[in-house]
């Protein structure tokens, strides 16, 4: 005689639940993630950003000739077309962004200029300006 001869052969007991349909049972398990947050990790890994470009001296050189050109001329409303680093915040690296307006303040001493009253962009950033008449 075994340990369980007594149970072995008895009927299953009947739930007094309602039976669940399979997409029932599947739904309760949906909510859990073992892996909070990893999708969103993947994601962020996965994403692409770019170096900063370093300028030679002539680049530099051509940049600071057309700032100064601005400043100087900063009440005539000059347009321009800027290409700047922005860097990123989570990562290292960053993305260039490109974007057109009159340039309304230039401040040499914090080394930044203002577009269109509201985008600051840092000198040392810029990598390209185009000054459209």
């Amino acid at each position: 005689m075994s340990k369980y001869d007594d149970i072995i052969n008895l009927k299953r007991p009947i739930s007094k639940h309602p039976k669940l349909s399979i997409d029932s049972r599947a739904a309760q398990f949906a909510p859990f993630a073992a892996l909070t947050g990893y999708d969103e990790q993947v994601k962020e890994t996965a994403r692409l950003t770019s170096k900063k470009a370093i300028l030679d001296e002539d680049a530099l050189e051509k940049i600071n000739n057309k700032l100064d050109f601005i400043n100087k001329n900063i009440n005539d409303n000059i347009f321009i077309n800027v290409t700047y680093f922005i860097p990123d915040k989570k990562k290292s690296g960053g993305k260039y962004t490109n974007i057109k307006g009159i340039v309304t303040k230039i401040k040499l001493v914090e080394e930044y200029i203002v577009v269109d009253n509201k985008i600051i962009i840092p000198m040392k950033d810029i990598i390209d300006i185009e000054i459209i008449k």
